[in-house]
């Protein structure tokens, strides 16, 4: 699947914009575009601003005062209990559940893209909401009057207390490990968007969709040009699908860009290596 010229335009224009500036429903549902050429996308606009009206309506249109416990139940009444937003164990082997379009159709999806709508709808509201770059499951923040809270989308907007974060992280990582603070790090947008795709990529990968994934990763660097990691890995891709061009091209920018002295030390050896075979 090659990208559509108004997709790809689109998708550069974020990769240029500060991260303060990236819309990231908007940006989400671009992406989901992309795997739908065609799509009408103001159907799914209009959704998330009928969310937001009714967000807004439920806790009484005062958003300046509107206490950090309201707001949390406003976004689970309407979201999850109203719309019916959720998702079971399978959303994870299913790369439609990345998709907002598909998420929005079928109210199922993975825990980043709900998360994401439980962030645009406050952002929109004017509250402080961040996500938090928590391993296994995407959590958000949500702040007011001193206050804060820190709540699971994908388990019905349930708050979830530090023990419970040290249990979740337990259950994928092993009982050795312990949370640190950069596992509640706000995540910026970029990054959530990111992880968004790495979503898709990583299935495509699990199911040997080697092409795909490689298509997945391109539309990444459109939006994160500057992330060196991004270079890498397509470089490497292109390796096994032995695309020598393509491959040194991606690992060239990939040590242009890298600082890390022994990842350029080992791109470097593939670098000499590729560019043996094209000679």
């Amino acid at each position: 699947m090659r990208l559509p010229p108004d997709i790809r335009a689109r998708l550069t224009e974020i990769g240029g914009a500060g991260d303060g500036a990236i819309d990231l429903f908007e940006s989400a549902l671009v992406l989901a575009a992309a795997d739908r050429p065609g799509a009408r996308l103001k159907p799914y606009r209009r959704h998330m601003e009928r969310i937001i009206s009714e967000v807004r309506a439920y806790v009484g249109d005062t958003e300046p005062t509107v206490p950090l416990g309201l707001r949390v139940e406003g976004l689970v009444q309407v979201i999850v209990k109203r719309y019916g937003y959720g998702g079971t164990d399978e959303v994870f082997d299913d790369l439609d559940a990345a998709n907002m379009m598909r998420v929005i159709d079928s109210r199922s999806g993975m825990p980043i893209v709900i998360g994401i709508l439980f962030m645009q709808t406050a952002r929109t509201l004017g509250w402080d909401i961040s996500g938090l770059d928590f391993p296994g499951r995407f959590l958000v923040r949500l702040e007011a009057g001193g206050e804060r809270r820190i709540l699971d989308p994908f388990a019905g907007g349930a708050v979830v207390e530090p023990r419970d974060m040290r249990g979740m992280f337990k259950a994928i990582a092993g009982n050795h490990v312990e949370l640190r603070p950069e596992h509640y790090r706000d995540m910026g947008n970029r990054d959530i968007l990111l992880r968004l795709q790495g979503n898709i990529k990583t299935g495509l990968l699990r199911q040997e969709r080697f092409d795909d994934a490689l298509e997945t990763l391109e539309t990444m660097l459109l939006f994160a040009p500057n992330r060196p990691e991004l270079w890498r890995e397509t470089g490497l891709l292109h390796a096994r699908l032995d695309h020598i061009e393509d491959a040194v091209r991606a690992l060239e920018e990939y040590l242009r860009r890298c600082g890390a002295e022994k990842a350029r030390y080992n791109a470097s050896m593939l670098l000499q290596e590729l560019r043996a075979r094209l000679n």
